[in-house]
């Protein structure tokens, strides 16, 4: 494979919700350029984006194919020589796999494509777990100065190689400055699929939203959400907000709606974010927008708000109420890699530099991760298994279209298969957890 140029450098994304391809795919645009090819891959599963999820993501690959582990490893193989640079832009186990898939399918050749991997948002759990499941890419790109730290950190001290951890920054910051000229204040809350987890919290939060409305009419309150109902997420949401909306009492108020698109474009006419710990609230530091982390529910690891102690940003809605908008820490901000400064630009200098190093270079060693047979003999095996992989990244026997492209018959039943499966996760299982608490 000869060697690249930014400009026609072609990348592969694989991405297994409406979340992770759109890191996924704007980490590539930053990486690369807005020419570079962009071949999309979505992972089969539960959170599978919509047409609609993938529209809001607003980032147009050349080719998007819906794909199982078994038959993007086989695509690799078959079409290593097509791609520069493939992004992983999964949940950790799952880059586990897709390393170790990677590693087989490319055994023995001496040019290979560079693997970047990361993480969509704040890193508030599963720190050391997930780390772990994603060592071994060429690239681990860090979101700011803080996560850098805790990632060499985590690596160095268990004696795995941590060069890999290139500090950039969110893909997906930038917008206009905030002003504030807007009529009418315009209140935000960035709703959130799995954070707080409860019916009776949720429906908490938003009686607390309708009574900002109502308490200031001359406001526009809205509630940004992420999925419509039926479609999922990163996370599962089930107690969905459109449901608890149906049940205030005389409705939302004039001035209170449910909104749903681009974040940037319902940031371009906010001038108060409120949410409980939501990567929009790192979008609206990122352009000064004045930005409240909720306090109501505790201050929690669960809830990920812990995240913005220091940050300046922590407040109750009694205290919004009452007209306190808070005001970011600056040193806080500079190391969370929002980059409020105006050095967003360079952010991914680094890691657009390392990238070129890597693709021009006359040979790549092979991928090692972490965990392998030795480190990690009774864990290591149930990760490959979860997407039909041997421990030696093999695929096993019966794995679903392991040797041939999906005809068209089962190309429908796996439709109807996953809408019946989301159906489940979303109505049914519900229900039945609730008949188990009576």
């Amino acid at each position: 494979m000869p060697a690249s140029t930014s400009e026609t450098r072609r990348v592969a994304v694989l991405a297994d919700s409406d979340t992770r391809w759109k890191w996924g795919a704007l980490t590539a645009r930053r990486l690369t350029t807005d020419e570079s090819p962009l071949n999309g891959f979505l992972l089969r599963g539960r959170a599978t984006p919509t047409p609609r999820q993938l529209d809001e993501v607003g980032v147009r690959a050349d080719s998007l194919d819906e794909v199982t582990a078994v038959e993007f490893l086989r695509r690799m193989e078959q079409d290593a020589d097509r791609y520069d640079v493939v992004v992983l832009a999964l949940v950790g186990g799952a880059v586990q796999a897709m390393l170790h898939g990677l590693a087989r399918a490319w055994q023995g050749r001496a040019k290979r494509p560079v693997v970047v991997t990361g993480y969509v948002g704040v890193v508030y759990e599963k720190l050391a777990d997930g780390l772990l499941l994603r060592h071994g890419a060429d690239l681990v790109l860090a979101n700011s100065r803080h996560d850098a730290e805790r990632f060499r950190a985590v690596y160095e001290g268990v004696d795995a190689d941590a060069s890999a951890v290139t500090e950039c920054a969110l893909p997906f910051l930038g917008g206009a400055p905030y002003e504030e000229t807007h009529d009418p204040y315009t209140v935000v809350f960035a709703a959130q699929p799995s954070v707080p987890d409860t019916a009776a919290d949720r429906a908490y939060l938003l009686e607390r939203l309708v009574g900002h409305a109502r308490l200031h009419p001359e406001r526009e309150v809205l509630l940004k959400l992420r999925s419509k109902p039926g479609e999922h997420t990163t996370h599962i949401e089930e107690a969905p907000y459109q449901k608890l909306a149906q049940r205030i009492d005389g409705g939302l108020p004039a001035n209170c709606r449910l909104v749903y698109g681009h974040m940037g474009e319902v940031l371009d006419r906010t001038d108060l974010l409120v949410t409980v710990s939501s990567t929009a609230a790192l979008e609206a530091l990122h352009r000064r927008i004045p930005t409240a982390l909720l306090t109501d529910l505790g201050v929690r690891e669960a809830l990920g708000n812990h995240h913005f102690t220091g940050s300046g940003c922590l407040a109750s809605w009694d205290q919004l109420d009452a007209g306190h908008l808070p005001k970011a820490d600056e040193e806080w901000v500079a190391r969370q890699g929002v980059a409020a400064d105006g050095t967003y630009d360079t952010a991914f200098d680094t890691a657009r530099a390392r990238v070129t190093g890597l693709t021009g270079a006359d040979r790549l060693p092979p991928l090692a991760p972490y965990y392998s047979l030795t480190t990690a003999p009774g864990y290591l095996p149930r990760i490959l298994a979860r997407h039909h992989l041997a421990p030696d990244g093999t695929p096993l026997p019966g794995a679903p279209a392991a040797g041939k492209e999906p005809g068209p018959v089962r190309q429908i039943v796996r439709r109807a298969a996953r809408g019946a499966y989301r159906h489940g996760v979303q109505r049914v299982a519900p229900v039945i957890r609730r008949m188990g608490e009576l």
